[in-house]
């Protein structure tokens, strides 16, 4: 299915950082067809419907309970959407995946066993399976008659994924490998019926493995009982000379580590999009509970203080909304383009997700701390209600922070995003030098202050632009200072991954407040602007506080006092009244009643 006119410019991952990206370049939630949009109303109904109605029997863990609803969303076509239509899926593109992931993001505890469900649980057998597998497993999986589950982490190694203890031996007759192990904190590990499993062979050989829920020597422990998302089944895995057929082997002996890592790419993204349901439905409980809360003869929504809570959730939502369908439409793209050139889809979206892996993992931060801030907030603006486990404010609270924890850590996500940029540059896939040796050549030059008439939107697009340099600044003079050293040090890392990080976002939701300016006029992007600016304005302080810390964790004497006025420099923001557009931001949301953008 066609998601709209391909990007005229499809840049490579991390390429935005070095390339200017125009607003008629990139996809937005505004380009939705019909369809996706009747799909998205599908899923957020299902969610009002089948899931919110029940939820107090959902966090009980009601035995059987989350499989049927598993088996529900099955028969209305929600676990195949991604899955071909050779295997009783419906075969939609990426961007469709993606907003099915949002619009089911808002059912708590039901949200992340069906993102489990749909993601680890059979992606990775329909991506590296063998057609034999494909063929017994996809099928069933599309419709909920088997439920699927995954177990990478161990008791000490979840970050270090490949320090994993589980070992996998061949049998004596050759006929099935024993695994002896344990894996914890599984999703859907209590009532699933087939388990991606991870296990070395002989000792140093990291290899994917399909487990069945009946394979003899295989026992799952109990419920855990967790601080969050209390309804999704989370238990420990044990295997004893578990007996695994060995054409159970998912993928190449040894090779599991690309499984993993690639199935954790399109993972973390479809988490922003599922954090971004969840934050959307949140701040329509908060901003519903300010429309009705009164104290002192009025709404406290009509209090300054109250709208500045509402409109920066709005803000930080919409502006994730951006980066998210930006990024998603470029996997898309890239995925229609593999499959052009002769790729089998599964290697197509792969090789897609694997192209932007970066912006993946900063999706994934963004993502999960925008739910984070919107969910603590909605509590503030309730008060002590809040805290009360009677107002459902407070289990959103709960269930959002394990997303900072799951798909990797934010730190991780954080030092890979610059790991990630450094070794392709390294490897020529992505050319920094030219762009990073240009911006030192700057630092040592008159600024140019421009002849302020170059357009509508001049003075925002530049500085972006000065914000790319930068980054491109810090991390090149901490490159050149600190060589191969730079590995250890991450506070500097996480120092610039969050310059790129605020930046991207940035830079996608200016562009799309901008498009939607060009296509309806300014009048009508009157308040996508005032978003777009205020993040712009909040993200040039930001930009430029990561910027000093990083430039005085490793810089001195003349060297630091230059950056740092490079830094001031290449972060200077024209003045901007953020108090008057966060109150008509959400002068429109308190009027609606709900989030509305």
């Amino acid at each position: 299915m066609n998601t709209g006119a391909p990007a005229t410019a499809i840049l490579k991952g991390g390429e935005w950082i070095i390339r200017e990206s125009k607003p008629e370049d990139i996809f937005t939630p505004e380009d939705f067809n019909q369809e996706q949009k009747m799909i998205m109303e599908m899923c957020t109904s299902f969610v009002g419907n089948e899931i919110l109605p029940i939820i107090e029997r959902i966090d009980k863990l009601e035995p059987g309970l989350m499989p049927s609803l598993l088996d529900k969303a099955g028969e209305q076509g929600l676990l195949g959407v991604s899955i071909p239509e050779a295997y009783g899926g419906l075969g939609k593109d990426f961007v469709t995946s993606t907003l099915v992931n949002e619009g089911l993001g808002g059912g708590f505890s039901f949200s992340v066993a069906i993102a489990a469900h749909t993601g680890i649980g059979t992606l990775p057998i329909l991506y590296f399976g063998t057609p034999e597998q494909k063929e017994k497993y996809i099928p069933r999986l599309t419709t909920g008659e088997w439920k699927g589950s995954y177990g990478l982490t161990e008791p000490n190694s979840g970050s270090d994924a490949l320090s994993a203890k589980t070992s996998a031996k061949l049998s004596s007759d050759g006929k099935h490998y024993l695994l002896n192990g344990q894996k914890c904190w599984i999703t859907n590990g209590g009532f699933a019926d087939v388990y991606t499993v991870f296990a070395k062979v002989d000792g140093d050989k990291f290899t994917a493995f399909i487990v069945d829920r009946n394979t003899e020597g295989f026992t799952q422990g109990p419920e855990e009982h967790k601080m969050g998302i209390k309804g999704s089944s989370t238990v420990q895995l044990y295997f004893q000379d578990a007996k695994v057929p060995v054409e159970n082997v998912l993928g190449e002996i040894g090779k599991g580590h690309i499984i993993a890592f690639n199935i954790l790419n399109v993972g973390r993204l479809k988490l922003c999009a599922a954090a971004l349901g969840g934050a959307k439905g949140a701040a329509t409980i908060a901003i519903q509970y300010a429309n009705t809360r009164e104290q002192f003869k009025q709404p406290i929504a009509q209090f300054g203080a109250m709208k500045h809570k509402i409109a920066e959730m709005a803000v930080r939502i919409w502006v994730a909304e951006s980066a998210l369908y930006r990024t998603a439409k470029w996997i898309d793209d890239k995925e229609q383009q593999l499959v052009q050139e002769g790729k089998p889809f599964s290697e197509a979206l792969l090789a897609g997700a694997e192209e932007y892996a970066i912006e993946c993992a900063m999706l994934k931060v963004f993502g999960s701390e925008v739910l984070d801030f919107v969910v603590d907030e909605g509590v503030q603006i309730h008060g002590g209600n809040g805290f009360s486990a009677e107002y459902i404010i407070s289990r959103a609270y709960r269930d959002s922070r394990i997303n900072r924890i799951f798909e990797g850590t934010n730190e991780i996500n954080r030092l890979l995003t610059v790991d990630m940029v450094l070794k392709r540059a390294m490897k020529g896939r992505l050319d920094l030098m030219g762009p990073a040796t240009a911006v030192q050549k700057e630092l040592m030059s008159i600024p140019d202050f421009g002849s302020g008439d170059e357009g509508a939107f001049a003075n925002e697009l530049k500085l972006i632009a000065s914000m790319k340099k930068a980054i491109l600044m810090v991390a090149g003079a901490a490159v050149q200072k600190l060589m191969m050293k730079i590995e250890t040090e991450q506070e500097i890392l996480m120092h610039i991954a969050d310059m790129a990080i605020n930046v991207f976002h940035a830079e996608s939701a200016l562009l799309r407040a901008i498009k939607i300016a060009d296509q309806q006029g300014e009048p009508a992007a009157a308040l996508y602007l005032d978003m777009a600016r205020t993040y712009l304005y909040d993200t040039a302080d930001r930009v430029n506080k990561s910027g000093r810390d990083a430039i005085n964790a490793f810089a001195e004497g003349d060297e630091q006092r230059m950056m740092l006025l490079g830094v001031k420099r290449f972060t200077k923001a024209e003045p901007f009244n953020s108090k008057d557009a966060r109150r008509r931001i959400a002068d429109k949301l308190i009027g609606d009643n709900r989030y509305s953008f």
